[in-house]
């Protein structure tokens, strides 16, 4: 082995490492043991502040867990307050709603029926007339000398007549006596008998002639209230003027025409087929205002295809003048009255899922025990704030009117207000009493109300103030992602 030659022993023939490569080989592995000493470091740390946490009573884990419990068990212990209103028996009016329009029975426009001078003017704006009440004057003087022409006309009409009536009465002496002819007779009596037509022309015209009088002289053709002048005096007035001189609308009585869906004319139809009279009342835009009180006149004779509504018409007294041409109004029909109906606020009724029956609806009914159940009911109809329920709820039975949005089924409940149902009735507590009691409730969860929330606040206070301490000291600091 010993003569091996320099190249059959490779090991023999490489040249020693230089000291630059021993010190770069030493710097790499000190640098790799760093790196492990650091991770073991970092996980040593780690595990030492998971399991110093998870002893210590004091910890910021246990804080927050403690307090957050305290919370839920002082809030679920505690009962939510609520309103509550009994169900009661009672009538309820069933009503049909719809849009309308006030609309006078009669709208006339004056105009003169002859021409000539407006002289004057018997009117005010405004003013409430009544039939046949003089409005306005029109020069009569043109139409007086036409009655007087035809008055001269018909004198002159009159004397030939009476000469052709005396000749004719001697023409029958002297025929009697064989003197004239047959002719000479029948031709007088013609005559007398064209007078007679002519006589009765002249009469037309005296009579067309004091007409024009009459019309000189304007009245009012129907009673009701004046609108706004549209001519002054000392106008030339014609007969084919299109404003004419004043517009009379008739208030009293005056017409309401509203519309209802299609649906309820089979209803109605029976109604006023069985000879029943249906009371409607016109209520303000906002529908809150009650104008005016009437009877249902008729319906229309066919349905709009467009919207599926028909028109009906109702007539009213309007004795205080509530009701004006053209005003929006919201008519309600009184269609029947519901007997024995169980009735309860309309706020106690919820909406829910499609899935619960009769559509979703549902009220919370408060049990003997103080906690509330979930009851689907079959809602009917709705009287202002009393809504009447056809099934799933009993007379005497207590529903929650306010304070609804935190509760479910089983949960307890403290009522802080409470009133009657019935179309109308506001019980014995003011509107907004469920809202007075809920805000009563908010307050006391919030550590002002009764000695179990004050311990639950002040438990949480307590570990609050201890988390501040133990992150000024630099201890079990809660995570940043938290």
């Amino acid at each position: 082995m010993d003569n091996l030659t320099n190249e059959e022993n490779p090991a023999l023939t490489a040249s020693p490492p230089t000291g630059r490569s021993r010190t770069r080989a030493s710097g790499g592995l000190l640098r790799r043991s760093w790196v492990w000493v650091l991770i073991l470091s970092l996980l040593g740390a780690g595990a030492w502040f998971y399991l110093s946490g998870k002893n210590q009573p004091g910890s910021w884990q246990d804080n927050k867990q403690g307090a957050a419990k305290m919370r839920g068990g002082a809030d679920a212990d505690r009962p939510t307050p609520v309103a509550t209103a009994t169900a009661k028996s009672g009538d309820i009016n069933i009503y049909l709603n719809g849009l309308g329009t006030v609309t006078p029975l009669n709208t006339v426009t004056v105009r003169s029926r002859v021409e000539g001078e407006l002289n004057k003017i018997f009117f005010s704006e405004g003013q409430v007339v009544k039939k046949g009440e003089l409005l306005a004057e029109i020069d009569p003087r043109a139409f007086q000398v036409q009655l007087a022409q035809a008055e001269g006309q018909m004198a002159r009409d009159v004397a030939l007549l009476r000469n052709a009536q005396a000749d004719l009465e001697r023409y029958r002496m002297l025929f009697e006596q064989d003197s004239i002819a047959r002719q000479q007779l029948d031709t007088q009596a013609a005559l007398v008998r064209q007078y007679e037509g002519t006589l009765k022309a002249d009469q037309a015209q005296i009579d067309s002639a004091k007409l024009q009088l009459v019309y000189s002289r304007i009245t009012a053709p129907i009673s009701g209230r004046i609108g706004l002048r549209q001519i002054d005096p000392g106008n030339i007035v014609r007969s084919s003027d299109i404003n004419g001189l004043v517009v009379i609308t008739q208030l009293q009585p005056v017409s309401v025409i509203f519309t209802l869906p299609e649906d309820n004319l089979p209803a109605v139809m029976k109604k006023l087929q069985g000879g029943e009279k249906l009371s409607v009342d016109a209520f303000d835009r906002s529908g809150k205002n009650r104008l005016a009180g009437g009877m249902l006149l008729t319906v229309d004779n066919q349905i709009d295809p467009a919207t599926g509504t028909v028109k009906l018409k109702a007539q009213f007294p309007n004795d205080d003048y509530s009701l004006f041409p053209n005003q929006f109004v919201n008519a309600r029909m009184l269609l029947e009255v519901s007997r024995n109906a169980t009735l309860i606020p309309a706020p106690a009724v919820q909406r829910g899922a499609g899935n619960l029956e009769f559509g979703g609806s549902f009220v919370y009914v408060v049990k003997a025990d103080n906690s509330v159940t979930v009851r689907p009911v079959k809602p009917g109809p709705t009287e202002g704030e009393t809504v009447a329920i056809d099934q799933g709820l009993a007379p005497g039975e207590v529903v929650v009117i306010d304070g609804t949005d935190k509760l479910r089924e089983g949960a307890k409940v403290e009522v802080t207000g409470g009133r009657d149902a019935g179309p109308g009735s506001t019980g014995g507590d003011a509107p907004g009493a469920g809202t007075r009691g809920r805000k009563e409730g908010s307050t006391d969860a919030r550590g002002t109300g009764s000695p179990a929330t004050d311990s639950a606040g002040a438990a949480t206070q307590e570990a609050g103030q201890q988390l501040r301490r133990r992150a000024s000291a630099g201890t079990n600091a809660p995570p940043a992602s938290n």
